[in-house]
């Protein structure tokens, strides 16, 4: 019998056992065992335990996620269908799916009001990860067994044989192939973290580094304390739905349908501010109503005729100024054809004009406002990623103000359907997203893969597309109106005063504010040799290696495990080990997430299938060789 190994059973983990399955043919048809291990249940993993607080959403909507291959993803495996996350809360409700069991009054109601455009409790994702994991093993064919062990990995060792590899409570497991698949990690508190939360602690203060939310200790945060927040992305909108509704704060709907909120008492004061300044912008709810998205600028022809220049490709320089030109494009041909009473001329005319001028920001902006006369229906690449600009404000009081007036324009602009144009950014965002895929990673510079992609490309791409349901930003400005929230605005900086606290300040506003708890509400940032997961230390500086990129510009680790194309380890010697695998954000190349958007051939899905393969390979060389 041949043996893989996979350490974790996250999503990733259970999505590779289900191509791993459905890749097997007559001539992979030798007994075979899949062992999982992870300490939590298969499925959900850790990052998507059902063990956490029902107030945590996703920020997907139920009809855009799945775990699924279908007729979209161009694979070299067989495609096998199954219900996105709408379609088996449809079934669960409708009693089609028996194996499905919920005892959960409060989730039983989730799934019986459950729409497409609903935003679910990553309880409620649990559920469906855990169901795709038993329905995978149950569908197993004859002559392989797939099995989860609980506990967690130490280390794993090259035998002879193969590998070993060693769990913390003794246990020892051979495999002929092991394959990471650790997800998401934290990493051990470095340098100014530990300066930081050390001279804190001495001074009777409290400091919470980045972490995942569902794993901080937000219980050192007392009630009334001011708190100072720094970081206004997905991690911010968590902790403050935890440290506001989760201490037993109330929302209800006015009599002129305005939220507000009830507060318990049991609050801190939260200080929100971080470089922009504003949170993430809303998820999109409009659809398209006039053309269909198509890429203009950032073309196959386009890449290929950068992939056809001599040297390497820079994000910043080469491809950023396209992604910004679709995006112009994308607004444009959504606003004149979805809305055409609302601009002065016709698309194909304006559409001349944009061939013309799109790569001219002031005459772009000329041309503009000519033709369309509201200045909410223009568009400014610039002004999206940052809206707030270069404006200064007189103190504390005036930029919340500001604030909380760009969070009421941006949940306008991305939830009524007149305002149209943000789906088609959207849509276009992803289209970009799956468009760098085409270019192959050794082609770009060392800054980019070290710095814009990782940083300056996910950044925005998270802020623009990947931001919280519509109703977490109204709650927030429910909880500005109720004085549990205030905005401190762009820029923000944070130092600590002994004798007093944490102090905020901002060279674009008057004032400062002083807090006696600070909290970094970001992920903690990629590092494979610093991780907190022993595991991913030991991948890191033994079997394999971070990548280190270095060119005549930069030089920089990006803190990810090195594999090649296949998933296959790149040893410390540069050799790409032929039974050691890795898939996962932890590992280098375009991030992509695990679970995806049913019919858009992702890229997840994609390179999930093609490890699968490599992987299948694997098992069949060594039976073939009779080294099993």
């Amino acid at each position: 019998m041949s043996d893989v190994v996979i350490v974790g059973a996250g999503p990733r983990a259970v999505m590779l056992v289900e191509r791993l399955l459905a890749r097997r043919t007559r001539a992979t048809a030798a007994p075979l065992r899949i062992t999982l291990v992870d300490p939590f249940p298969p499925g959900g993993g850790r990052i998507w335990r059902y063990e956490q607080s029902p107030l945590l959403k996703l920020n997907s909507m139920a009809r855009d996620v799945t775990v699924f291959t279908d007729d979209s993803c161009v694979i070299s495996g067989p495609v096998r269908s199954g219900p996105s996350l709408i379609e088996w809360a449809e079934r669960v409700r409708d009693g089609r799916l028996p194996d499905v069991r919920i005892d959960d009054p409060a989730l039983t109601d989730e799934v019986h009001g459950l729409r497409g455009d609903s935003f679910p409790t990553r309880r409620l994702q649990s559920l469906y990860l855990d169901w795709f994991w038993r329905r995978t093993v149950a569908i197993a064919p004859p002559g392989v067994e797939v099995r989860w062990h609980p506990g967690s990995v130490q280390w794993v060792d090259d035998t002879p044989e193969g590998w070993e590899v060693a769990l913390a409570d003794g246990t020892r497991l051979s495999g002929d192939v092991v394959v990471y698949a650790v997800g998401h990690n934290g990493r051990e508190p470095e340098g100014t973290a530990l300066d930081v939360s050390a001279a804190a602690a001495a001074a009777g203060f409290v400091y919470l580094e980045p972490a995942f939310t569902a794993d901080a200790d937000l219980s050192r945060l007392a009630p009334g304390a001011d708190v100072i927040v720094r970081g206004m992305g997905l991690a911010s909108v968590d902790a403050v739905v935890l440290l506001t509704q989760g201490r037993g704060g109330r929302f209800s709907r006015r009599a002129d349908g305005k939220l507000a909120y009830t507060a318990s008492g049991r609050e801190p004061r939260l200080h929100l501010g971080s470089r922009r300044g504003v949170p993430y912008r809303s998820k999109v709810a409009s659809q398209v109503q006039g053309d269909a998205p198509e890429r203009e600028v950032l073309t196959p022809a386009a890449i290929a005729e950068l992939l056809d220049r001599p040297g390497s490709i820079d994000f910043v320089d080469d491809v950023w100024p396209l992604i910004a030109r679709e995006l112009v494009w994308a607004h444009y041909r959504e606003l004149f054809t979805g809305h055409p009473e609302r601009v002065g001329t016709t698309w194909e005319a304006f559409r001349a004009t944009l061939r013309a001028v799109d790569g001219d920001t002031a005459a772009l902006r000329r041309a503009v406002a000519e033709v369309v006369p509201n200045p909410l229906d223009r568009f400014d690449v610039r002004t999206l990623d940052v809206p707030l600009g270069e404006e200064t404000f007189l103190d504390e009081r005036a930029v919340h103000a500001r604030v909380r007036r760009h969070i009421a324009d941006d949940l306008l602009l991305r939830t009524s359907a007149e305002h149209s144009t943000t789906q088609a950014l959207f849509l276009t965002i992803l289209g970009s997203f799956l468009a760098l895929g085409d270019i192959p990673v050794d082609r770009w510079s060392a800054r980019s893969r070290a710095v814009d992609l990782p940083v300056t490309w996910h950044t925005f791409f998270s802020y623009v597309a990947s931001g919280p349901p519509p109703h977490r930003l109204e709650e927030l400005l429910a909880l500005a109106d109720a004085g549990v929230v205030r905005f401190l605005g762009p820029d923000l900086a944070v130092h600590l005063d002994p004798p007093r606290g944490f102090v905020a300040t901002s060279l674009r506003r008057g004032g400062e504010v002083v807090a006696a708890a600070l909290v970094d509400a970001w992920l903690p940032a990629p590092a494979a040799a610093a991780s907190d997961n022993p595991v991913l230390r030991e991948l890191a500086t033994r079997h394999g290696r971070e990548v280190h990129v270095a060119d005549e510009q930069f030089a920089g680790s990006l803190g990810r495990i090195d594999v090649d194309p296949d998933g296959r380890v790149v040893s410390r010697d540069g050799i790409a080990q032929e039974t050691l695998f890795a898939l996962g954000p932890f590992t280098a190349g375009l991030e992509a997430g695990a679970f995806t958007r049913p019919n858009s051939n992702a890229l997840s899905l994609r390179h999930t299938d093609r490890v699968a393969g490599a992987v299948m390979a694997a098992v069949t060389t060594r039976r073939v060789a009779g080294i099993r």
